[in-house]
């Protein structure tokens, strides 16, 4: 087999995955990350559908389970902290009985676990150049390092850095959807178990829940903005757009803001989709959000990461390393799937009230879907949209490509 020494950045979700994959069938892999270690911030994902079934053909499905967050469920909360309404885990999040729900750190710890004895991972570096030629692609880290690889996988995220290299400036592909986010983690002062709280403020959402770690609590924080002009790269200026932002909202707001300022995994950034007309360019190729991030809107980000990751490496392996076919390949069959789920994120401008007689109506409606017949209608048509676009595609099996390997 050609083309087989395969260089990935990013080892969050995509990049690990990938990485699986190709080290199985073969591939001599390489993982280049930024940060010097794996990150263990993140918030909680979902992984559901066909994803599920990628889960347990990699044999960590009994792993994803035992670190599942078993949250049970949660409440909207008024200013003073009062309960609205009650939900259960599964209500919002259009998860089925087989489908589940983990920390985004978990998920990446376990996916380094099953391949760092088989996979090259260098942290704390970054690819700065890529020079491509008939042989390779001449790659420099920001180390000084150079090295050639056969092939290069952009699997960095909505701010890609191999997409900037190979394809030019992020604001040709990026589509904000008017909203941002924040995720960080505080102590767990209010006392949550497993569960979750909701407050809406006009244009604004906040929930914390607590899961295995009971000392610890996750925040979210979500709100409806025009484009925002700063550096992603700067998390002070960050903090005080999100505290700018969030000015007089109420709730436990400002406590959280205080540990916002000092917490070590705050994470900010625009609700945002990427389109590309093409996801590969010579020997490189984009995967997950770097290609085609669906926003955490969807709900469908980690899904598109896993089945990604497994549609192209098995394309690879099936061509045999022409990454000219396989990169078709991988994209003919992974484009629909992508639009149905990026689709799913046009539900962002309805998420949240934009006055406080927008909460009040909401309010109104989420008491009234604990004790209606309707709640399953409801809860219904949001569970088959979300479940429809997590099994939009038909999973091939490479297993006679894999058994191929094998004999070489």
């Amino acid at each position: 087999m050609k083309n087989k020494h395969v260089l990935i950045s990013g080892a969050s979700l995509a990049g690990p995955a990938l990485a699986y994959w190709l080290s199985r069938y073969g591939f001599q892999v390489t993982v280049v990350e930024k940060a010097p270690a794996l990150r263990e911030s993140g918030y909680k994902v979902d992984i559901r559908g066909v994803a599920v079934d990628v889960v347990e053909r990699m044999g960590m499905l009994a792993d994803v389970r035992q670190a599942s967050t078993a949250m049970r469920g949660g409440t909207f909360v008024n200013s003073d902290n009062k309960p609205l309404a009650t939900m259960s885990a599964d209500f919002f999040n259009g998860r089925t009985e087989r489908d589940d729900e983990i920390m985004r750190a978990d998920l990446s710890r376990i996916l380094y676990e099953r391949t760092q004895d088989q996979v090259e991972y260098i942290f704390a570096d970054s690819i700065t150049s890529m020079l491509e030629d008939e042989g390779g692609v001449q790659v420099t880290f920001g180390s000084g390092i150079q090295r050639t690889f056969d092939l290069v996988v952009g699997a960095d995220g909505l701010h890609s850095n191999v997409r900037k290299l190979a394809f030019g400036d992020e604001a040709q592909f990026i589509h904000q959807l008017g909203a941002y986010v924040s995720i960080f983690t505080t102590p767990n002062f209010l006392n949550l178990d497993h569960w979750e709280l909701y407050y809406y403020a006009p244009g604004k959402f906040v929930s914390q829940y607590s899961s295995h770690d009971s000392s610890k609590a996750m925040n979210f924080f979500f709100f409806h903005s025009p484009a925002l002009t700063y550096d992603y790269h700067d998390s002070e200026q960050q903090k005080q757009i999100l505290a700018k932002a969030y000015v007089g909202a109420g709730w436990e707001i400002p406590r959280l803001l205080d540990y916002a300022r000092v917490a070590p995994d705050f994470y900010f950034d625009s609700i945002s989709l990427i389109k590309m007309e093409h996801w590969s360019r010579g020997r490189t190729v984009l995967l997950g959000d770097a290609a085609y991030c669906a926003s955490p809107a969807s709900g469908q980000g980690t899904g598109l990461a896993l089945v990604g990751a497994y549609v192209l490496a098995g394309e690879l392996v099936t061509a045999s390393g022409d990454y000219q076919t396989a990169f078709a390949r991988y994209e003919q069959a992974m484009r629909g799937y992508v639009a149905v789920n990026q689709k799913l994120a046009g539900a962002v401008k309805d998420f949240v009230p934009q006055t406080q007689s927008e909460i009040w109506l909401r309010t109104q409606v989420l008491r009234a879907l604990q004790y209606l017949p309707w709640k399953s209608i409801i809860g219904g048509k949001m569970m088959r949209d979300t479940q429809e676009a997590a099994n939009a595609i038909t999973l091939k099996s490479y297993e006679h490509a894999e058994e191929v390997v094998s004999r070489v």
